[in-house]
């Protein structure tokens, strides 16, 4: 029942937004009881939060995938094919993760957002790795961390919000935003201007 209720109201969350989905719509549409809800949720907000931690965490699972390359050059560039790759293979759970506005609420409590926050200390590592062994020209971790999320998120959003159809062949924007990291990832290694 808890999946149940998560996955319908990340399905409403998104067709009507937060603001505007109660917790007795989501009991309408499931056709269960307010009060049933209340016995895994106190309330929209925490229910909003498990919906970002069961994201994150399956985000982080993803980008896990490259901790075994020893290359820290080698496992952001997996990374960044992982990143794109989970936007493409969960596109609601992108939107709800990295696009949909936060409640203030949320904001404010910093509510945890662990599996986030790991995901995001995984970047910043690799990134700090590739900064010590010269493999990039990047100012520090911080700056280069944002820079480099700033980019994928950019085009992933593009492409899970139908906005790349200047491209007609839809079949072709995976394509096109690998070529498109592969460049962000030369320019990031070659040596700065003089």
């Amino acid at each position: 029942m808890r999946l149940r209720i998560l996955e319908t109201a990340t399905t409403m969350f998104l067709e009507e937004g937060f603001e505007n989905t109660s917790l007795r719509k989501i009991a309408k549409r499931i056709e269960y009881s307010p009060a049933a809800i209340y016995l895994y949720f106190k309330d929209k907000g925490e229910l909003l939060h498990a919906i970002h931690e069961r994201g994150f965490s399956m985000f982080l699972q993803k980008l896990s995938q490259s901790a075994r390359i020893a290359n820290p050059l080698e496992r952001l560039e997996a990374m960044g094919h992982l990143y794109i790759e989970f936007a493409s293979e969960q596109p609601e759970y992108y939107d709800l993760m990295f696009i949909m506005r936060r409640p203030e609420s949320a904001v404010e409590e910093d509510q945890g957002w662990d599996s986030g926050k790991r995901s995001f200390q995984h970047l910043k590592d690799t990134v700090a790795e590739c900064i010590e062994a010269g493999l990039v020209h990047l100012p520090d971790a911080e700056v280069g961390s944002l820079y480099i999320w700033s980019f994928m998120h950019g085009m992933t959003a593009l492409s899970i919000r139908n906005r790349m159809t200047m491209y007609p062949d839809k079949a072709g924007h995976r394509r096109l935003m690998e070529q498109a990291m592969g460049q962000m990832m030369a320019n990031v290694t070659r040596q700065p201007p003089r």
